[in-house]
């Protein structure tokens, strides 16, 4: 077992942590702060992997887009800062939960590991050229419509910060 293969452990191991934590979380704004830490140590083993074009991208698009947009999200919704009986679930929708993250993770591990044929994938297969003609060129339409859309859903979270709160009590179905 090499150096890179333990750091790499480790830095799987705080990123699976802190993405059980980001989907645990009774806080909605911890939660967001935790799949910041996430994504963060995302990159991280991207980085140890060699992948330093996808460790950078993860970082500009997920930690530095989507992840602000979410913050910015929360702030702009009035979402509690504490705990909030509204957002929190019941023990039987959280053991459903578990029960299909763990079956599609089965049915993924079923499909993807016979697919492999127990190859190991090199990291350095292409070059940073060829993956920057591929994104740039018959891929940079998806990157703009994912633009499109975070801009779209930031719109839509200034125009519900700025509704009128309505109180619900006094009204009768």
């Amino acid at each position: 077992m090499t150096t890179l293969d333990i750091l790499f452990g480790a830095v799987g191991l705080i990123t699976a942590a802190s993405a059980v934590l980001a989907v645990t979380s009774h806080h909605l704004v911890h939660a967001a702060l935790w799949l910041v830490v996430a994504l963060g140590t995302l990159a991280g083993c991207y980085l140890v992997l060699g992948a330093e074009l996808v460790a950078l991208v993860q970082l500009l698009v997920y930690v530095g887009a989507i992840v602000v947009l979410v913050l910015f999200a929360l702030m702009l919704t009035r979402a509690p800062l504490g705990r909030s009986p509204e957002h929190s679930s019941s023990a039987v929708q959280r053991v459903a939960a578990a029960v299909i993250g763990a079956g599609t993770t089965a049915l993924l591990a079923s499909v993807l590991l016979p697919a492999l044929g127990g190859e190991v994938l090199s990291t350095r297969a292409g070059d940073t050229q060829e993956i920057a003609a591929q994104l740039f060129g018959s891929w940079v339409w998806p990157f703009e419509l994912l633009s499109l859309l975070l801009l779209v859903a930031l719109i839509a979270a200034l125009a519900v910060s700025r509704m009128p709160a309505t109180s619900t009590e006094g009204e009768s179905a």
